[in-house]
């Protein structure tokens, strides 16, 4: 039943966002929902990342479930939630995406794609145990930190 709710409530609370954000201006939307994706990445990771550390006690089926999960948001086609112009220079408050993801959108994208790949091999293996967790965290970690280092500002 949990399982079912969460299915169920997920895309429905989506529907309302968007409906709810309809008026708004479409850049700020697509910076709203590449943040989304952001946020769910990052729940996906947390317990991973806790796992590998020993913060967060080792289940296998959650490890394999969340790496999973994390490698489809990794994968998602979000080209449009990145229009040209919707950086911290020109929405200032509302992203921290710097200028230089658009004008060096060759490398933010190796390093997309560098987080697809290390995604894939974690998801080969999270639910294998935690030692195979662990040999493939840290890639995940480096394409996270290498994206964010270049392409995102800090925070003040």
């Amino acid at each position: 039943m949990k399982t079912f709710a969460r299915w169920f409530l997920l895309p429905l609370g989506i529907s309302f966002a968007f409906a709810v954000s309809a008026a708004k201006d479409p850049n700020e939307k697509a910076i709203e929902s590449r943040q989304a994706v952001m946020k769910l990445q990052s729940w996906y990771a947390g317990p991973l990342f806790g796992m590998a550390k020993g913060d967060v006690e080792y289940d296998a089926e959650m490890a394999g479930n969340y790496a999973r999960h994390l490698h489809i948001m990794a994968t998602v086609d979000g080209g449009a939630m990145w229009p040209e112009g919707t950086d911290n220079v020109a929405y200032a408050g509302k992203t921290r995406a710097l200028p230089e993801g658009w004008t060096n959108w060759e490398e933010a994208g190796k390093k997309a794609q560098a987080l697809s790949e290390a995604t894939a091999a974690l998801a080969a293996v999270a639910g294998d145990g935690l030692d195979a967790l662990r040999s493939k965290i840290g890639p995940v970690g480096k394409a996270c930190k290498g994206c964010h280092d270049d392409f995102r500002a800090k925070k003040k």
